[in-house]
């Protein structure tokens, strides 16, 4: 797609998405940053507590909320001029849902791929529905369960 068709599909959107898709774009590159300059030491700590989960039940009022997130970390990490990969997807997440005071889940796992080369994925997920990651998860054994529980 053109710069200029995709120019015309994001004035095309209302105010509330567009203002979501560059919530999503600074998010994605503050995970990346984070990444490549952080060793995760620093930031398993931050994600919430350790090897628990948060509930499997989707509030009816958070459902809209995580459907529109997933819906924008998906096309924004798809158009960023850096890697927006699993992981980067999942803690730009878990940071939109925090704010909006929504819990979540992000796990963290390890498979072999084809050439037997061990691979990594992290998804999130909230409630029932999976904001970021759920297309590979299948694939990977869970080694690690971040629970960030929000209260307000």
């Amino acid at each position: 797609m053109g710069k200029m068709m995709r120019l015309r599909a994001l004035l095309s959107l209302d105010f509330k998405t567009v203002l979501l898709l560059i919530e999503a774009t600074l998010l994605l590159g503050w995970a990346r940053i984070r990444i490549i300059y952080q060793p995760f030491s620093k930031i398993a700590p931050t994600l919430g507590q350790y090897m628990k989960e948060t509930e499997s039940e989707t509030s009816a009022d958070h459902r809209q909320s995580l459907v529109h997130i997933r819906h924008a970390i998906q096309i924004a990490s798809s158009h960023t001029p850096w890697d927006s990969k699993c992981l980067a997807r999942a803690l730009a997440g878990m940071k939109m849902l925090e704010r909006r005071g929504i819990s979540s889940t992000l796990y963290l796992g390890t498979a072999k791929d084809e050439a037997g080369k061990l691979i990594a994925h992290a998804w999130l997920r909230s409630g029932s529905l999976y904001v970021t990651g759920a297309e590979e998860m299948d694939r990977f054994a869970v080694t690690g369960i971040f629970a960030k529980v929000v209260h307000y």
